[in-house]
């Protein structure tokens, strides 16, 4: 996912490739009607998540929700936690937008934005009680592992976001991923492995329909669940 851009004369990381998609009339329709309330314009100062949530309750962040089908799921069958959800692809933006409106989902709130910027920007650090990146692109080529998201310096980045005893859910089904993102976050000295190794997939964690055919093919998916360490 990362891509490495020159910007201002310095190498900079984002942690999105853009494509395109296309747009059906649902999804145009919610981006208007359900944007203004539930879409967060990115600025770069730091947001009051309870304000932006109206209430006071577990903030949980997910980056690159993709189409958004998993993260309607977790926000339904989890009411009382709040979800604030990153993705820079418009159609998948109309498409949480449009089940957030088909499923009355108010524990919702979305960022169409860069995450490394919105985490460098608008988190406020040890504010979040979790934070999920489901299937993040696994860039398979050699010579493209510099672009994945999970590295050293974000996730170092993440993690000071995280409240102590706050999780870090990953999950993949790449296996060289899964091997990169169990020595990141091993090596992270803020972060404290769950397992011995790889977690059971939480129970919170829906299988995706790209899962579910993988794992009908044999495929292996990986789930890494750290939490923050408590200062000493």
């Amino acid at each position: 996912m990362p891509e490495q851009a020159q910007e201002s004369g310095r190498r900079s990381i984002r942690s999105f490739v853009l494509r395109a998609g296309r747009m059906g009339s649902g999804q145009i329709r919610a981006l208007a009607e359900l944007g203004p309330k539930f879409l967060l314009p990115y600025r770069p100062e730091l947001l009051d998540l309870a304000t932006a949530f109206g209430r006071e309750a577990p903030k949980i962040l997910e980056i690159g929700f993709g189409m958004g089908d998993s993260t309607a799921q977790i926000a339904a069958t989890h009411p009382n936690n709040d979800y604030l959800g990153i993705e820079v692809h418009t159609p998948g933006v109309g498409a949480l937008l449009k089940r957030i409106g088909e499923q009355s989902l108010g524990n919702l709130r979305l960022i169409q934005h860069d995450a490394v910027e919105v985490l460098e920007h608008m988190i406020p650090d040890a504010s979040l009680d979790g934070a999920h990146i489901f299937f993040p692109d696994p860039w398979h080529k050699k010579r493209h592992h510099k672009r994945r998201l999970i590295q050293p310096a974000f996730v170092s980045l993440l993690v000071r976001k995280l409240k102590p005893d706050a999780y870090l859910h990953l999950a993949t089904d790449w296996q060289d991923y899964a091997e990169q993102m169990l020595a990141v976050l091993s090596a992270e000295p803020g972060l404290a492995n769950t397992a011995q190794g790889y977690a059971p997939k939480p129970d919170y964690r829906p299988l995706t329909k790209f899962e579910h055919r993988g794992l009908r093919l044999g495929h292996g998916v990986w789930d890494l669940v750290f939490i923050r360490k408590k200062a000493d």
